[in-house]
This record gives structure tokens, sequence and C-alpha cells, in this order.
């Protein structure tokens, strides 16, 4: 059983089905990633033929990666549907509520959106910094590890959860304007912060459905798994 992991919810599914057969992956994007209590193993697949190689002996896969691993997913949905290997994709539901919308990153940069001299923090995630840059922005951006520096953008180093009154003390602190984040859905205790301050708040809008069966119930999820994980168990012992 594969678990395609990454978020909090990932880890409770894993946690809940340690006692299969199930091995996680991860993307390999933080260097220090919280311990899954699964087998797991870190990095690309080397593109659609190392996924379909990774697939032999798979019973099903678990897609729990961030709502924005557009790229992984449409993949994964795509290879599984060949493959005919059964598929489920875990999601947290997405933030509703009264903010400016943006369809991507680079819609969210724009000068209507972000006036020159906005003090800006992007909870993005450092991948999608670069059209903000040279924008006469004054930019914070979150990342969990820390990097060398660069010019244009402070860092501010940490690991989610973050409670709200952190955020607001934060945002205070910085003396930040705008608030850029992906509805990534989750904990909104940034979103909180920003409203008791009265920022304005910028959603950019998660990528098209892929398609593929899609949950934002992790007992539903932890279901399949142990499903899956038992069929490849029986299976093995018929064997």
């Amino acid at each position: 059983m594969l678990i395609l992991a990454g978020t909090a919810e990932a880890r409770a599914v894993c946690d809940a089905c340690a006692h299969h057969d199930v091995l996680a992956s991860l993307a390999g994007a933080t260097a220090c990633p919280l311990d899954l209590g699964v087998p797991t193993r870190r990095g690309g697949f080397g593109g659609d033929a190392g996924f379909r190689a990774a697939l032999d002996g798979v019973s099903a896969v678990l897609d729990a990666t961030h709502p924005f691993a557009a790229r992984i997913t449409a993949r994964t949905v795509r290879i599984c549907a060949e493959a005919g290997v059964p598929y489920l994709r875990l999601t947290r539901p997405a933030w509703t509520g009264d903010w400016i919308r943006h369809a991507d990153a680079a819609a969210a940069a724009t000068a209507t959106a972000l006036p020159p001299g906005a003090r800006v923090f992007l909870a993005t995630g450092p991948g999608s910094l670069d059209p903000f840059l040279n924008r006469g922005l004054t930019l914070f951006c979150r990342r969990i590890d820390p990097a060398p520096p660069q010019d244009g953008v402070d860092w501010i180093i940490g690991r989610p959860p973050f409670a709200e009154p952190a955020e607001r003390a934060l945002f205070a602190r910085l003396g930040i304007t705008h608030l850029v984040t992906k509805n990534a859905g989750g904990d909104a205790s940034k979103l909180d912060a920003a409203r008791a301050l009265g920022l304005a708040i910028h959603m950019i809008d998660r990528p098209p459905n892929p398609g593929g069966e899609e949950t934002h119930d992790i007992d539903r999820a932890i279901v399949f798994v142990h499903a899956h994980a038992r069929q490849l168990a029986d299976h093995r012992d018929r064997g």
C-alpha cells in the first residue's frame, strides 16, 4: 500500500495503519521531515516510467499530498488509472471566506493587488517567491528549513501548526499590511490573525482538480488503506 505523504493528514493515516504493509513517500522538499512511523522513501520516482515501476506489487495508492502538489497528483491519477491501481485522494476542505482571490502567484503579485511599499507576508512557500521579487515590496516568506540569505526577502523559519496569538504577534511585530496564502485548508490561525489586525488577505485558488476519487474524510482514507492492505495480505496468504 503506497501513501503519498507530506501533510498532517498523511501522518494521521500512517499512524492508524502502521500495522499494515504500508510504504510512505515524501517528495524530499523538507530536510528533516517528521517521522511517519512507517517505512518511508524520499525523493522523486524518476518520471512516469519510475512511478509505473514503483507501482509493481502495490495494491492501492492513497494520495495525501498537499492540495497544491498539482503535478504529482495529476501524474498519480493518470498512471493509476492506466495501471488499474485503486486510487483515493485525501485533501483538507478548502477555506471559505471574504478575501481577494487569485488564480496563481503571478496574479497575486500584480501592482493592483500589492502596491509598492506593501509589507507582505508570503505563506505560500519559497517555490512561489519569484513573481513577488523586484516589485518594491517588503517581503517576508515562511519556510520550514533555514536557507542562505536572499536579496529582497526575509526568511521566517517555522514548522506548522502555528497558534493564532503567535501569528498575530508576528504580523504586528513585522508591520505586515498584506497576507498572501494558498487555499490549503486546515489550520486557519494565520487567517484569523490577519482578520484581527485588519490586514488585506490575498488567497491563491487551488489548481483544477485532475480527476480521481477524492475525500476530505480521514476515517474514510484509513478504511481505504485497511481494505486494500488486507486484500494484499490475503492474496499473499493464498499464494
